[in-house]
């Protein structure tokens, strides 16, 4: 017998339930925001990726040498998928522009729990909106999306800080522009790494004694309020007039930010907290992921702004902000809480039927079907009762039986199995009747 590739997964029909109901959730919650939804191509460039994230990247993919000689990729990501279809159209698109897609995507890695090779991922993004408004309205459908499947505020939270924010505190501590992302990437790293390793790799890039920059970083780390960043910047006493207006501004759209997501009833569901620094390269501005509570896993989602990558990639300045939410640490999540969604089912019927009235109950089963009543039946040649043991087994709501009499008066004996209620229904009405029960289109 063939077995599954390593990382790669597949889905009976119980588990494809809860698959198709995590999904149908996630849909309908971003539909109630005005967000549309897409598709792109799960086969890109190699130098699509190579491009946003440089070289490195390249052992995490599934890539090869395709017969018309060109590199590919199967996709990893959504994002520069998506940066490269709005550049295409940037100029015909109406803004802001506000696209979700549920897709499979693949990375070669080590699995590890709630990581897996082929993954499929919720990517939510606004783009063409450089206003803070775009970053609510991107943490608030998070915060949503969680609620629609039954996590509360006591079962997840999410985690916010702001990336200029750092770049506007490492440029008060004499950080040189060109070092300032390699910096963000150590700082990424702390909750990860001892505090020494933290320390070599701050001296391999900055040089000399890191002590007192590394104490510094860690007291941003204890800022919880937007008033304690205010505060922590005052004590910094930056003499610049440029960043005392840039540190202004910023907290200016923090107080805007948070304000905003208070009025929208997200208190309770995000914390202020600075460590969080996300480590691509390309995040410019807020940024965010959604954890447990009790950190029991990997983060559940995670997200920010990124205004610079549609041009980067070859499109027009568009500025952006999104998140994605993989199905793997989702599915734990909801597992763990008692919370499986399962896929909405029409509710079926059974049609019981012998051989003398076969013809006639198989004729409204193709009636019933075209007007979208789940009509089953059953293949064997068996009795009524086997037939309503049948209907039981495969979960079936109501059993329309076609005996002899019934069909002699041209009429179905409709039966809820639920409650055992039993009519006699003209044909001729019988989808007036299943209708009004709410089955069909």
């Amino acid at each position: 017998m063939f077995e599954t590739l390593p990382g790669f997964r597949e889905f009976y029909p119980e588990q494809f339930s809860t698959r198709s109901g995590l999904f149908e959730s996630w849909k309908r919650s971003l539909e109630i925001c005005g967000f549309s939804e897409y598709e792109g191509s799960v086969l890109e460039p190699l130098d699509l990726y190579i491009e946003k994230s440089g070289n490195e990247i390249v052992e995490q993919l599934f890539h090869f040498v395709d017969k018309g000689e060109r590199k590919v990729a199967l996709r990893p990501e959504m994002t520069p998928t998506l940066a490269r279809m709005v550049g295409n159209k940037a100029n015909a698109l109406r803004k802001p522009v506000k696209w979700f897609n549920i897709g499979d995507h693949f990375r070669y890695e080590r699995m590890q729990k709630g990581r897996t090779r082929c993954f499929t991922q919720l990517n939510v993004d606004i783009l063409g909106e450089a206003g803070v408004k775009a970053d609510v309205e991107s943490i608030y459908t998070l915060i949503l999306v969680c609620q629609r499947l039954g996590l509360d505020a006591q079962k997840f939270y999410i985690r916010l800080s702001d990336r200029d924010l750092w770049l506007i505190a490492l440029d008060a501590l004499g950080v040189e522009e060109s070092k300032q992302s390699q910096v963000l990437g150590v700082i990424d790293k702390i909750e990860r790494n001892s505090e020494e390793q933290t320390r070599e790799a701050l001296e391999k890039i900055v040089g000399g004694d890191v002590s007192s920059m590394l104490s510094t970083i860690q007291s941003l780390f204890e800022v919880k309020s937007v008033d304690a960043i205010e505060a922590w910047f005052d004590k910094l006493k930056t003499p610049e007039v440029e960043l005392q207006e840039r540190i202004r501004g910023r907290i200016a759209e923090w107080k805007e930010l948070v304000s905003s997501l208070e009025s929208l009833g997200c208190a309770g569901f995000y914390e202020i907290d600075l460590s969080i620094v996300r480590g691509l390269a390309y995040y410019t501005g807020f940024v965010f992921e959604a954890f447990e509570r009790g950190r029991r896993s990997r983060a559940l989602a995670g997200g920010g702004r990124y205004d610079h990558l549609v041009k980067k990639l070859g499109g027009p300045e568009f500025p952006a902000v999104g998140w994605a939410m993989g199905d793997v640490t989702m599915t734990d999540c909801l597992e763990h809480h008692g919370i499986l969604p399962k896929a909405s089912l029409p509710s079926k019927v059974f049609v019981v039927m012998d051989d003398s009235t076969r013809d006639t109950a198989m004729s409204d089963v193709g009636l019933l079907r075209k007007a979208g009543v789940c009509a089953l039946f059953s293949y064997k040649r068996s009795g009524f009762g086997k037939q309503f043991k049948e209907a039981n087994q495969t979960n079936c709501d109501w059993v329309l039986v076609y005996g002899g009499d019934e069909v002699a008066e041209d009429k179905v004996s409709v039966k809820e199995l639920e409650s055992g209620q039993e009519t006699k229904v003209a044909r001729s009405e019988l989808l007036a009747f299943l209708g009004a029960q709410g089955l069909g289109d």
